[in-house]
């Protein structure tokens, strides 16, 4: 299963991502556009998906993907725990996030 070094690797190889702190979790973001949120305390990858792409995760496996349980869930937001999500899933699921909230021209590089 992927570990935190692997979702910060993963996630900072993107162009021009940073992490930077968002309240007490850490964020992944790409022009000031938050991606992604590592809640270490719980284990817990947040990421952004629009409609389509989060019905399209959440189907694979509800108790290791899934939307978050408010009205953050229904604006593409979704829970991923990170010991459980296979690697390639992981990847793919950053990989969307990013093109979700990058402009086009950085969302075309991956």
């Amino acid at each position: 299963m992927p570990t935190v070094a692997d979702l910060r690797k993963i996630a900072l190889g993107f162009p021009e991502t940073e992490e930077a702190p968002h309240f007490e979790k850490a964020s992944f973001r790409v022009k000031k556009k938050i991606f992604a949120t590592w809640n270490e305390k719980e284990g817990l990858l947040c990421v952004k998906f629009s409609e389509t792409d989060q019905d399209a995760f959440c189907t694979r496996d509800r108790s290791v993907i899934y939307p978050v349980p408010n009205k953050w869930g229904k604006q593409g937001w979704t829970l991923i725990r990170l010991g459980q999500v296979h690697p390639e899933q992981l990847l793919d699921a950053l990989q969307t996030a990013y093109r979700t909230v990058a402009p086009p021209k950085l969302a075309l590089l991956l």
